[in-house]
């Protein structure tokens, strides 16, 4: 997985897992909240571009 997302993408994750950590530090309720919005967004994202490749005939590439 880390080899499809490249180099940025992974700066990208390590900046994303540090601001929940950040957060989860000065208050655990907030950073158990952004937990959740951004594992939701991701759901989201993810259906949405397995919708779009079965739409144009690309469904068993996912």
């Amino acid at each position: 997985m880390l080899r499809n997302i490249g180099f940025v993408g992974i700066v990208g994750l390590l900046m994303l897992v540090g601001g929940v950590a950040l957060a989860a530090w000065v208050n655990l309720l907030v950073g158990g909240a952004l937990a959740l919005v951004i594992a939701g967004l991701g759901l989201i994202v993810y259906g949405l571009v397995t919708n779009l490749m079965q739409a144009m005939g690309m469904g068993q590439l996912m």
